[in-house]
């Protein structure tokens, strides 16, 4: 019985200590603190930018152009970018195997690169070809030819050397540059560029996750895909320096909203004409705004952005960083209330409705029969397509209005961890390249990229998406799909070292 005894005192004991270990990790990973990493020392990575700006001022030359009607489509250009990078990189073409993927059409690319240890999890880098077109009204703003790759005061210049061939080269010259070194990933890397990003990626991108799923992968340990450029005060309220990680995405959907109905002469109008009848239902649609939420993305963004922020704010960024799904204390009504004022942040909380086109008439004494607009969704979770024609059916509450699915739509994705060695992966590659004098923090990329057909699926649910280039401020960042789109030269040497550190650190996963 004395035996027993003690055995009960000290299990008692084994439990106390355990549960103050618990008490205690948990109350450590409560703690609002700054989670930026420290300490990391800055690696310096010799490449051949002379031969790498040449390059990409090459590419820039191929028109690669996604336009909004699929039937102009500019087959020559991505033929010719495909050889030009079997030309420019013949290292990875020899080492690499190189597929061409799509459906409809086939200009997609996906590159494998055999590791030695085929049991362990690939990873995978994405960036598409394919660029915006540039109106023929936006030509006499560029100081450089859209199209003419021109490399002048310390730039490289041109449509898509931003958005988004910069990361497709600085991917292949950092492979290049690690074949001609000998060495050989331990797990196997995809490298995908689509042809369709700028259209959302249903010839491109969801074909090749079709074909990798079909081929049986269970798992991507990482995926990384483009997204915001490492630029100072990206973020409203921090000024700094500033790495924003995409660690999940809202989906997209497209409606055609019409009526279709009797035309006739401007000079017997009727009582309510088409376009006014489509203008109140619009109308009627833009003020039935979707409810606000938190999203679990949000509220990572703010356990590491939050201690950055204005300290009288971070009990309040602490209530959301800590928050429940399904709960809403004050603080989290205080939150939503201070983001909903600012644009960027208020489309990071709910579902937006953005009416993107309105098409009716063709002369101004003819009453034209039909009137239709095309409305853009970016989902968040929960919102799917049936749930927001429904919502838009009920707003508008008009049966003359026909409300259509127009899109290759995709629902919201699932949240990548923050906490995870992917996520410190990225961070410390980060640091290696632009140095710690900068916050890194995960982000609700509130936009879309082509990542979003991998990381909707189980297989890939940590995609991390980072444009990896410094901007020198907040106005470069205009260059997305705008004027003057530019990278500066010295910048895209880091980029390409960053992507070549990131290779190295890989093996770490």
């Amino acid at each position: 019985m004395k035996s027993l005894t003690g055995l009960s005192t000290v299990l008692t004991g084994t439990v106390l200590a355990l549960s103050m270990s618990l008490m205690a990790h948990a109350e450590e990973k409560n703690k609002f603190e700054s989670r930026q990493m420290t300490g990391v020392e800055p690696v310096s990575v010799e490449v051949d930018i002379d031969g790498a700006v040449e390059r990409l001022s090459k590419a820039v030359q191929f028109p690669t152009i996604s336009n909004q009607d699929r039937s102009d489509f500019d087959t020559e250009a991505f033929l010719g970018y495909h050889q030009f990078l079997m030309d420019s990189f013949p290292n990875v073409h020899k080492t690499l195997k190189r597929e061409v993927m799509g459906d409809p059409r086939p200009y997609s690319l996906l590159y494998t690169w055999k590791g030695k240890d085929p049991s362990l999890p690939p990873a995978l880098f994405y960036a598409h070809m394919d660029v915006v077109p540039v109106p023929d009204d936006s030509r006499d703003q560029w100081k450089q030819e859209p199209f003419a790759g021109a490399v002048a005061d310390g730039y490289i210049w041109g449509r898509g050397v931003l958005d988004d061939k910069n990361q497709i080269h600085a991917i292949l010259e950092a492979a290049e540059m690690k074949i001609k070194e000998g060495w050989q990933p331990s797990r196997t890397l995809y490298f995908v560029f689509g042809q369709d990003e700028e259209v959302g990626g249903p010839e491109g991108a969801k074909h090749i996750a079709d074909v990798l799923e079909q081929r049986g992968i269970k798992k991507f340990a990482f995926v990384i895909d483009e997204s915001a450029p490492v630029t100072p005060g990206i973020f409203p309220g921090i000024p700094d320096n500033t790495a924003l990680i995409g660690i999940a995405q809202k989906g997209f959907l497209s409606l055609e909203i019409a009526i279709h109905g009797q035309g006739g002469h401007s000079s017997q109008p009727p009582e309510e004409s088409n376009i006014g009848i489509l203008a109140e239902a619009i109308t009627k649609l833009e003020d039935a705004k979707f409810p606000y939420k938190i999203h679990p993305a949000v509220r990572q963004q703010y356990l590491y952005m939050g201690p950055e922020l204005d300290k009288d704010k971070q009990p309040m960024y602490a209530a959301v960083a800590f928050g429940k799904d399904g709960e809403m204390t004050e603080l989290e009504k205080q939150f939503i209330k201070e983001m909903a004022t600012q644009q960027l942040t208020r489309a990071m909380l709910h579902t937006t409705i953005a009416v993107t086109m309105f098409n009716a008439g063709i002369k101004d004494n003819v009453l034209p029969p039909s009137a239709i607009a095309v409305v853009n969704f970016r989902p968040m979770p929960g919102d799917t397509p049936e749930v927001i024609i429904d919502h838009v059916k009920k707003a508008i509450d008009d049966d003359r209005i026909t409300v259509r699915d127009i899109s290759a739509s995709t629902p919201a994705t699932n949240v990548a961890d923050a906490t995870g060695k992917g996520y410190k992966v990225l961070e410390k590659t980060i640091r290696q390249t632009w140095g710690n004098d900068l916050i890194v923090s995960p982000f609700f990329v509130i936009g879309g990229s082509d990542s979003k057909h991998f990381q909707a699926r189980p297989f890939a649910p940590d995609v991390y998406t980072i444009t990896g280039i410094q901007l020198e401020s907040m106005k470069e960042y205009a260059g997305f799909h705008g004027v003057n789109e530019r990278i500066l030269v010295d910048e895209y040497a880091k980029s390409i070292g960053f992507f070549y550190q990131l290779l190295n650190n890989l093996e770490e996963l």
